[in-house]
């Protein structure tokens, strides 16, 4: 990535968690420095000399930057490690407080009493794929069956997840390959791991291919959640169905029964 490139994707990141355009560059503009004046720090940045006093006094009030009271005055980014552990504070601060805000709020009920009995939804992206598959592999009580058809999946947090599970309930992994299947074997070693039977899941993503399959995950024979990977983009995206007699999880308790192959009781129901 070129200097260019990432000083623009520093300034966007900073955008992101909540500063100013202007209040962004001028902080990345005085990481750069020792320290600077207004007029420099314009020069450097192209934020007008007038709206750089505006900016640095609202990093200064956020923590981030440092002023001398001189004449002129002279200005500098606070060290980075501190600088990140502040806009994290804050950032957590901030999640913090919507989740107690949202939390707090009246729930509106579905007019139809039946609306959670047969559920199928879709979610995107694999942050919030990951934390929705963990959410309900953390309620399991009897089993949880994962099939990873990528090996993009078995990230860290997945793994360590899955060896986090409750005690008495069975763990499965299928895999489509015999090197994921070692690894899961590896670092997983509560898992039972299985090479699938399954045949469009002993291929890694073809690039011709409209998508590819991420992960199968059936947890207590009752909640599924299946994802696709874009081979292009890498991005995920996935259905989650919920409710003992939903068809898509029929389909699936059926279908997995061909791939785990006798090593659980799936194919009941």
């Amino acid at each position: 990535m070129t200097s260019d490139a990432t000083h623009e994707e520093a300034v966007s990141l900073l955008q992101e968690l909540g500063l100013k355009e202007y209040e962004a560059k001028c902080f990345v503009g005085l990481s750069r420095m020792s320290s600077g004046t207004a007029k420099g720090l314009s020069e450097v940045t192209e934020v007008p000399r007038t709206r750089v006093y505006d900016a640095v006094r609202i990093l200064e009030a956020k923590g981030l930057v440092e002023v001398q009271h001189s004449s002129p005055q002279q200005f500098r980014a606070v060290p980075l490690s501190e600088a990140t552990e502040t806009l994290r504070d804050q950032y957590e601060e901030r999640v913090e407080r919507l989740q107690s805000a949202l939390s707090e709020m009246g729930r509106i009920e579905a007019d139809n009493d039946e609306a959670e009995l047969q559920e199928v939804w879709s979610l995107s992206g694999s942050d919030a794929i990951e934390n929705r598959a963990a959410a309900i592999s953390a309620d399991a009580t009897d089993e949880v069956v994962l099939v990873i058809g990528s090996e993009a999946v078995l990230t860290e947090p997945l793994i360590k997840q899955l060896n986090s599970l409750d005690p008495n309930a069975d763990l499965i992994v299928g895999t489509g390959s015999a090197s994921i299947r070692d690894r899961v074997e590896q670092e997983i070693p509560r898992a039972t791991a299985f090479l699938s039977e399954l045949d469009w899941l002993h291929s890694e993503m073809i690039p011709e291919e409209d998508a590819a399959v991420g992960r199968l995950l059936l947890v207590d024979r009752s909640t599924m959640l299946v994802s696709s990977i874009n081979p292009q983009t890498g991005d995920e995206q996935a259905i989650f169905a919920t409710g003992l007699r939903n068809g898509l999880i029929v389909i699936a308790r059926r279908l997995l029964s061909q791939g785990v192959v006798e090593m659980t009781p799936l194919e009941q129901g």
